[in-house]
């Protein structure tokens, strides 16, 4: 019998597994990059349980950051009949909403931006930033007047913790946030944190080159982590959102 990883949560918190089942799914089913296989997922002795395989890993090194690189170009080839996903699931620990959406600004304004501010002004956010917030979401068509970007099929929380490598050097991802959208958000998260070697996104970019104006939407994208991460944990990261957010109201009046 092959070794196995358990994950162990409140059986209240079943749902977020279940998701998470349905995410490396969709993931390993692209055949694009190495996923976990999830054996079962359920209640355990009165407790939500995820079993998938045992696997073997450690850090990316320069290689093995190259073939991640080619590997997610490969991943987001893989395109979704629209904007979103079968079911709603979560980012670390917030609910993402998902649904289908024919349009990606749409998306990305209602079902990511827009919960992450209401919950921010909920924990006392400044009623100027909740405003601009709100200008902000109204607005957002305004960044893709040129850019209309497939749904991608997504890792949705590629920060360097969900990444690692077999001893063969085989890419391996994990923890997903799994929906279909814009490929640059996955970028935006890796960048936001960092951790990856830069061989990963050379390699990313040689399979498959960025649209201009990717920068500004890295900023927009990078918004929706910088929330979630406040409304998590707070502190610092309610001035680098509202930052982020002045730095986007320009670039939209500009």
């Amino acid at each position: 019998m092959p070794r196995r990883f358990t994950k162990s949560a409140a059986a209240s918190d079943l749902s977020r597994l279940l998701a998470e089942q349905a995410g490396l799914a969709a993931l390993r089913a692209s055949g694009a990059i190495r996923v976990p296989e999830v054996y079962a997922c359920g209640l355990v002795d009165g407790r939500a349980a995820l079993a998938s395989e045992f696997l073997d890993l450690r850090g990316l090194d320069r290689a093995s950051g190259s073939r991640l690189g080619e590997q997610l170009a490969a991943l987001h080839r893989h395109l979704g009949p629209a904007f979103g996903f079968a079911q709603d699931n979560w980012i670390g620990g917030s609910p993402q909403q998902n649904g289908w959406h024919d349009e990606w600004p749409h998306f990305f304004a209602q079902r990511r931006l827009r919960p992450q501010f209401q919950w921010a002004a909920a924990r006392g956010m400044a009623q100027k930033l909740a405003a601009e917030g709100e200008t902000l979401i109204e607005r957002l068509a305004g960044l893709f007047t040129d850019y209309r970007p497939p749904p991608s099929l997504l890792h949705g929380d590629l920060w360097n913790g969900n990444t690692a490598a077999l001893p063969d050097g085989a890419p391996v991802i994990f923890d997903p946030a799994v929906y279909y959208g814009d490929r640059e958000t996955d970028l935006a998260m890796m960048e936001l944190f960092g951790g990856f070697p830069d061989a990963c996104f050379a390699a990313y970019r040689a399979a498959w080159p960025l649209a201009p104006g990717y920068q500004t939407r890295r900023t927009l994208y990078q918004l929706y982590h910088v929330l979630n991460h406040y409304n998590l944990f707070g502190g610092g990261y309610l001035g680098q959102a509202r930052r982020m957010t002045e730095k986007l109201l320009a670039e939209l009046r500009g």
